[in-house]
């Protein structure tokens, strides 16, 4: 007689939630069945509610009645072979926009041709070394630019709202495909790790090598060629022409010089919304102390990941809010360009770092910037965003060195020469950087955070610290594309994709925009030539 297979939700407490026994219990008495007639059980969802001091894991449970679970694959990606004269995208950009595009173009029957300005995962770790040590940027390879995206090597947060945009389910299947811990298919909110996230990238590579696919690194795209309202390739900077059927635009949204040249060749951008603000950070005790209520020198339980937070507020219409928190990581410099300073935030797979960081940013409309659009039009954003990185290099002294002050300082308006330890490898200068953003800005943001301190006792103290700038939260431009093919209203063959086109914000959307571009682009070109 087949097994019958029911699944249930339970809720155990920490100190049991790990024991298969406490699980079989949970399950028999929730179905009404003896234990012994539980012939296997299998995890599908984990999450914490830490809400109260008896912290409990909610768990979804497959239960086999009757006899065992059927065993389960590991999940694997794989596609049919190319046609033989198979239609061609090429697509500018290695990130997870872009990565995704070319593995769904492959199950589609199109042969993707990525372009990366960057290196291989490999290979740009490297280039990571003169950053951190000497301050100096590699213009094309750097914590942003090369093989993955800005996602490599800056955490690899999934969690994601995302959940009306597609399938993310199967993004998580093709991540462990590609040798993400399989525990990302089951925690609330997954995370790999940007120990673990080059090699899953490589490995994406190399499943669109072998299904006959091109990624070509070190490869930076400086020209559209456009003829009649049409784009039927790129030029890169050694003077390439790489022709295809049609364009998925994936760059991200730091490669400002992409911006400049749709400008300069008219093609059509929108100004949006985005966000910039600071790095916030706290000893990791202090953020479990208070989510976990735990007494004052008591560690962490072992069951229990380090704490995150999430703040949140509206002030005279515009947002203030945390973004990208990093539990037990790191702050790191993620500036494009030698004469700016950019900081971000990352974390390991075991987030063990004693620090935990989180960006601090307030929201910028386009009627904020009419002063810079007056010379700046649509790209006014990207000024603005270059004006304050160039003041936090100044401000900085040098180098990748950030403007730092005590959050205690900031809402005083005062300046003081100590500042706490941090993860910031380059070293932190003290800078007034209550004086640094505009006036509002600087009003909303003291105003956000007195408000989230009285939400987490501790949080305004002298033992947090604030890093200038977090300016690249999202683009401050949009790639306009329509709605129902997804090509850019004005050139056609042209697909704006991910986050530098203003359709994502983080590696679960962008992957899942790249893999709906990618399928409205292969429905507009048909399949084989």
């Amino acid at each position: 007689m087949k097994p019958r297979i029911e699944t249930i939700d339970t809720v155990l407490p920490l100190e049991r939630s790990e024991d298969e026994a406490a699980w079989r219990e949970a399950a028999a008495a929730k179905l009404g069945v003896s234990v012994s007639s539980i012939g296997g059980i299998r995890l599908r969802k984990h999450s914490l509610d830490a809400r109260h001091k008896a912290i409990k894991v909610q768990l979804r449970l497959d239960v086999s009645l009757d006899g065992p679970l059927p065993p389960e694959e590991s999940p694997r990606w794989a596609c049919p072979p190319l046609p033989p004269h198979p239609r061609t995208a090429v697509i500018v950009g290695c990130g997870p926009a872009g990565m995704f595009a070319a593995l769904r173009c492959l199950e589609n029957g199109v042969k993707p041709i990525v372009l990366e300005r960057g290196k291989d995962a490999s290979a740009r770790r490297f280039d990571l070394a003169p950053l951190l040590r000497e301050g100096r940027v590699i213009e094309d390879s750097n914590y942003c630019f090369g093989e993955g995206g800005a996602g490599t090597f800056s955490d690899g947060k999934l969690y994601t709202r995302a959940t009306k945009r597609g399938p993310v389910a199967e993004v998580y299947r093709i991540l462990t495909a590609h040798g993400a811990p399989e525990k990302i298919l089951t925690d609330a909110h997954p995370h790999i790790g940007s120990n673990l996230l080059p090699n899953v990238v490589k490995a994406m590579r190399e499943s669109v090598l072998q299904a006959g696919g091109e990624v070509r690194f070190q490869c930076k795209v400086v020209d559209f060629l456009v003829a009649q309202g049409r784009i039927h390739g790129v030029m890169t900077a050694d003077e390439q022409e790489i022709t295809g059927d049609a364009v998925i635009l994936a760059t991200g949204h730091s490669a400002r010089d992409i911006y400049r040249l749709l400008e300069e060749k008219q093609i059509l951008l929108e100004p949006k919304p985005f966000a910039v603000g600071f790095r916030i950070e706290h000893p990791q005790p202090f953020i479990d102390r208070v989510q976990y209520h735990l007494a004052a020198g008591q560690p962490r339980p072992r069951l229990l990941p380090a704490a995150r937070y999430r703040f949140a507020t509206k002030i005279r219409g515009r947002g203030v809010h945390s973004f990208c928190m990093c539990p037990g990581g790191f702050i790191v410099p993620a500036a494009t360009e030698d004469d700016e300073v950019v900081v971000n935030g990352m974390s390991l797979s075991r987030r063990d770092s004693p620090f935990a960081n989180s960006g601090m940013v307030t929201t910028v409309e386009a009627e904020d910037l009419t002063d810079l659009a007056k010379e700046h039009g649509v790209l006014a954003g990207l000024a603005f965003q270059k004006e304050l990185e160039r003041a936090a290099k100044q401000a900085g002294g040098g180098g990748q060195v950030a403007p730092g002050q005590r959050v205690t300082d900031y809402l005083k308006g005062k300046l003081a020469a100590g500042l706490p330890a941090t993860s910031y490898f380059p070293g932190v200068n003290p800078a007034p950087l209550h004086e640094m953003l505009p006036r509002e800005m600087t009003k909303r943001m003291r105003e956000g955070l007195d408000l989230f301190g009285r939400q987490m006792h501790g949080y305004v103290s002298s033992e947090a610290l604030l890093l200038g700038f977090e300016t690249r939260t999202s683009s401050p431009v949009r790639i306009p594309r329509r709605d129902d093919t997804l090509e850019h209203p004005e050139i056609s063959g042209l697909f704006p994709c991910g986050e530098g086109a203003g359709y994502a914000g983080g590696i679960v959307s962008a992957a899942l925009d790249g893999m709906k571009v990618a399928d409205a682009m292969s429905s507009h070109l048909g399949g084989t030539q």
